[in-house]
């Protein structure tokens, strides 16, 4: 029997990769006052809800879409939350 779960993924830039998103946002908050403001990521939040037999199978589900869609290994890491929808 198959479970359903809910999951939040997280996605940012590496930190090797420059975030020109995240220093316009920095620059931006700095003119408007926040001179306390140091750094600026911009990342991508995704909420993803699969069925799967039990959490390890979602889990290995969840972390191949990840590398193969949701995010660009090359320049991106990824990090996800994932617990089982309660019925």
């Amino acid at each position: 029997m198959t479970q359903k779960f809910n999951s939040r993924v997280y996605i940012t830039l590496r930190p090797s990769v420059l975030d020109t998103a995240g220093t316009a946002v920095m620059s931006g908050l700095q003119q408007l006052g926040y001179q306390g403001v140091e750094n600026v990521r911009i990342g991508k939040y995704i909420e993803v809800t699969l069925s799967a037999e039990n959490q390890a199978d979602a889990d290995k589900q969840l972390d191949k879409m990840c590398d193969q869609l949701l995010a660009n290994p090359v320049i991106e890491n990824y990090a996800f939350e994932l617990s089982p929808v309660e019925e």
